[in-house]
């Protein structure tokens, strides 16, 4: 029998970060998985969690824990997904790890994702997104970072890790003109910014407090803002925005709606899926095509920006006569 606890030290501290060069977030995601699976493996086997061994996780146990999170915790399918990808990663680590649990690995890699539904991508139209930009309170510094922040995840289209984990040294001072992004996977991109951004921008890290924190974004405490943080901040200007845009009530926006906000309008303006790829960082337009299944209008007037191909109506030639023969042939037969 094979331990856990030593396979899955080595798996979370050091293979994901330093061999697959997984991001901080990536990590703290995969951890929570596990966190959650041997707490419900030690209460199923009544033992404590470190004397759990690795055979005892075999696919009867990981489906079941599956089940739990989906019924006991109202996981969605989605989620549920994720969970499973995180587990089966660790159980290709111990393919070669712990060679004696090769059984059980390919036991755990057999279980399918489940099926989810692909729905529309949510979005804000632009008289939305505006209101939801004039919401914060500029006579505050709390307002002056919301807006900030609010336009640079719009404008750059970042998912939140990428807003909350941005550095002073990221920023293209004194201009404030551009900011560096590392982003999923450890991809890297510069971002060029509008003016508007800009100001909005060097209007917070002019009142910016000193902090020990190189983050370019700060709570009240002068720590940096975290996912669950900029969450909430968004909910309260959402609030806010409902009353020059009613429309928003009737969505529910997240932080990540911010991005798929910024794709379909690029998308809209310039009509190229690969230009929205680039600045989202996708490693892959298969990523990007998502923000095609948009509305049928929206669809329309992108075909609308440009010409369908003139194509002549054609003619059956070159065909001999005994083929035709032989054919009438064949039908009579």
């Amino acid at each position: 029998m094979t331990a856990l606890a030593l396979h899955l030290g080595a798996y979370l501290l050091e293979h994901l970060p330093r061999d697959r060069g997984a991001s901080r977030h990536t990590v703290d995601s995969y951890a929570y998985t596990f966190q959650m699976l041997v707490g419900f493996a030690a209460r199923r086997l009544r033992v404590l969690p470190c004397e759990i061994e690795i055979e005892q996780l075999g696919a009867d146990m990981i489906l079941d824990f599956l089940e739990y999170i989906e019924a006991k915790r109202a996981n969605t399918p989605r989620t549920r997904n994720a969970r499973l990808a995180a587990i089966k990663s660790f159980f290709r680590f111990l393919e070669y790890r712990a060679p004696a649990c090769l059984n059980v690995a390919l036991q755990v890699q057999a279980i399918r994702s489940k099926r989810i539904e692909q729905p529309l991508v949510d979005y804000l139209t632009r008289p939305e997104l505006q209101a939801l930009l004039d919401a914060p309170d500029r006579r505050t510094a709390s307002g002056v970072r919301d807006r900030a922040m609010l336009h640079l995840a719009y404008a750059c289209g970042l998912r939140v890790s990428e807003l909350t984990g941005l550095q002073l040294d990221d920023v293209e001072l004194p201009a404030a003109n551009s900011i560096h992004v590392v982003g999923k996977g450890r991809r890297e991109r510069v971002l060029p910014l509008w003016k508007e951004t800009q100001a909005v921008l060097k209007d917070w890290l002019r009142i910016r407090p000193d902090s020990r924190s190189g983050t370019v974004f700060l709570n009240c405490r002068g720590q940096a803002i975290t996912r669950h943080g900029f969450a909430s901040r968004l909910t309260v200007h959402i609030g806010t925005a409902q009353r020059s845009a009613p429309s928003l009530a009737r969505k529910r926006v997240t932080p990540h709606v911010l991005r798929h906000t910024c794709a379909i309008h690029t998308l809209q303006a310039t009509g190229d899926i690969r230009r929205v790829a680039l600045w989202l960082g996708h490693s892959s337009v298969v990523s990007t095509e998502i923000y095609l299944r948009i509305d049928p209008a929206e669809k329309l007037d992108i075909l609308d920006a440009g010409a369908p191909p003139l194509i002549k109506k054609g003619t059956f030639t070159g065909v001999s006569d005994r083929l035709l023969a032989m054919l009438a042939t064949a039908r009579g037969a």
